[in-house]
C-alpha cells in the first residue's frame, strides 16, 4: 500500500491561476460553461478560485451556487464583470449588482429549494438523472414539471421531477487535503461542497493546508481524491457577510 501511495500523482498547483489554467487545457474552462460553487453565503467559498476564473475571460457562465456572493467578492466579482449569463441558485438577497442584472433582464435566474438545489447537486454527481420530491408541489417551483402520484409508506402523495446537476467545472473550498486530492472539510464550511465535488468533469479545490499523501485518516476523509483533479492552498480572507453591533 505504501508503495501505491507514493506513486500517486500530486495534483497541487502552486497558485489558483495555475489551476485554472490546468482546468482550461481540459476544455472545463471555457465560454458558456457550467460551473458549480460550493459556499453558503461566504462561508466555504473558493474566493481564489472564484478570482481566477474571472481573470480567465470565460462569458456567458451558467454558475450553480446556493448564493452569487456579495457586490465585491465571491460570485460577485464574476457579476461585476457580467461574465455570468445564468445563476442556479437558492438564496441571492445580499447582492445588489445581482438584483439590478436580474431585474433589467441581463440576468437569468433559477431559483431552487435550497434542499432541492443539494440534492441535484448530490444527484448528479451519483449519476442520478432525476429523481422525485414533493418539495415544491402547488408553488411556482413545479411550474412545468412532471409530476407523479406516488404510495409511500402508507401514503399517496403528489412529487415533483427534478433533474440531477452536472458541470463542466467545480470550483470547492476544503480545510485541508492530501497530495492526491482527498479532502476534509471544516465545520460548517462543509455545506454544499461535498456535493459538488462530486457532479463536474473537472473539480478544483483551495484549500488551506496540504499534506503528504497517506497522512490523512481515511475514515475522516469526506471528499475522496478520485473526485478531485487540482489542488491549491491559499490563505483565506474571513469576512463577516452581516456585521450587528450594540448601539
Amino acid at each position: 500500500m505504501r508503495g501505491i501511495l507514493l506513486a500517486m500523482k500530486n495534483k497541487s498547483y502552486d497558485t489558483a491561476a495555475d489551476a485554472i489554467a490546468f482546468a482550461r487545457e481540459q476544455g472545463a474552462v471555457k465560454n458558456d460553461a457550467t460551473v458549480l460553487v460550493g459556499g453558503f453565503g461566504l462561508c466555504g467559498i473558493p474566493e481564489h478560485l472564484i478570482a481566477a476564473l474571472r481573470d480567465s475571460g470565460a462569458t456567458g457562465l451558467t454558475c450553480v451556487s446556493n448564493n452569487a456572493g456579495v457586490d465585491d467578492f465571491g460570485l460577485g466579482l464574476l457579476l461585476q464583470t457580467r461574465q455570468i449569463k445564468k445563476m442556479v441558485s437558492s438564496y441571492v438577497g445580499e447582492n445588489s449588482v445581482f438584483e439590478k442584472q436580474f431585474l433589467d433582464g441581463d440576468l437569468e435566474v433559477e431559483f431552487n429549494p435550497q434542499g432541492t438545489l443539494a440534492e441535484r447537486c448530490r444527484a448528479g454527481g451519483a449519476g442520478i438523472p432525476v429523481f422525485l420530491t414533493a418539495t415544491g408541489v402547488g408553488t411556482q417551483v413545479a411550474e412545468g414539471k412532471p409530476a407523479r402520484e406516488v404510495e409511500w409508506k402508507g401514503t399517496t402523495r403528489t412529487y415533483i421531477e427534478e433533474t440531477g446537476i452536472w458541470g463542466d467545472l467545480a470550483l470547492v473550498k476544503a480545510w485541508k487535503a492530501d497530495e492526491a486530492g482527498n479532502l476534509i472539510y471544516r465545520k460548517t464550511a462543509r455545506n454544499f461542497n461535498p456535493m459538488m465535488a462530486t457532479a463536474a468533469r473537472v473539480t478544483i479545490a483551495e484549500v488551506e493546508e496540504i499534506v503528504p499523501a497517506g497522512t490523512l485518516d481515511p475514515d475522516q476523509v469526506h471528499t475522496p481524491g478520485c473526485f478531485v483533479d487540482a489542488i491549491v492552498k491559499t490563505v483565506c480572507e474571513k469576512r463577516i457577510e452581516q456585521r450587528t453591533v450594540r448601539g
